[in-house]
């Protein structure tokens, strides 16, 4: 992911996205924080970090809490060292009795010359899947690819 550096053109954009959400859908959070500066300022919600060390932590955390995580990120726009994501992941909430929910969000990434994201600002609510979160109507599956699952308004 490191070798697509700024500027951005649509093609490398959309390479560095699906890179991410790749990587992002091991849930290994030392790789993930790999792709980060040392320095890297983060905004999750109402979350702020700073540097590697406290992104893995946030992500051992995450994942700890939110069990058969899968995401989905797409390009939404891209300019010299920066780059505009919309994302949607489902999961099942430990902290909620295992419901089933579905996160959807922006987030704005800037990344420094040698390709590693400086800056990551993430917006994202999340909203039950099924009735009463039972996890009917999901669109990422154990079993499907999420990057074939039609994602348009009409779903929401």
């Amino acid at each position: 992911m490191a070798d697509l550096k700024p500027p951005f053109n649509e093609r490398t954009a959309r390479e560095k996205v699906k890179a991410a959400q790749d990587m992002w859908n091991t849930k290994d959070p030392v790789r993930v924080a790999q792709a980060y500066t040392p320095t890297c300022i983060w905004r999750v919600r109402d979350y702020f970090l700073t540097g590697t060390e406290a992104i893995v932590a946030f992500l051992q955390a995450k994942w700890k809490r939110e069990h058969s995580y899968r995401l989905r990120k797409e390009l939404f726009a891209f300019r010299d060292d920066c780059i505009a994501v919309q994302f949607w992941y489902e999961f099942q909430d430990v902290e909620d009795g295992m419901r089933w929910k579905r996160c959807y969000g922006l987030e704005d990434w800037t990344f420094d010359d040698t390709g590693k994201m400086r800056k990551r600002m993430m917006s994202g609510n999340d909203v039950l899947i099924g009735p009463e979160g039972n996890g009917e109507g999901r669109w990422f599956a154990d079993e499907v690819n999420v990057n074939d699952v039609p994602i348009s308004e009409q779903h929401w």
